[in-house]
């Protein structure tokens, strides 16, 4: 039979230490686990809460999709060929026709 990883003292030991603020880092160097193993063991015990992740920013303006139908509409321009493109690139390409 194999030995447990964590004894029933170090298992409730991380997850009071978690529930009250400690970080995932500090608590796997006072056990000498690994901040993984420690993560891992918080996740099947079901008290870890993954951190969120940054949101993208996003541009308010106008779609590339956009940019390249007002292209095509308001300049007659054929915008094939131009999927590849920057947004800032096509919207220079717009200012230098508009001038």
């Amino acid at each position: 039979m194999k030995a447990p990883n964590y004894t029933a003292e170090a298992t409730a030991r991380i997850i009071n230490d978690y529930q009250n603020g400690v970080d995932v880092e500090t608590i796997a160097a006072s056990v000498e686990k690994s901040v993984r193993s420690v993560r891992s063991k918080l996740v099947r015990e079901g008290v870890y809460v993954a951190k969120a992740k940054p949101m993208a920013k996003r541009d308010s303006g106008p779609s590339k999709k956009e940019l390249l139908l007002e292209l095509e509409d308001n300049f007659g321009f054929d915008s094939k060929g131009l999927e590849g493109a920057t947004k800032d690139a096509i919207v220079r390409i717009m200012q230098t026709l508009a001038q």
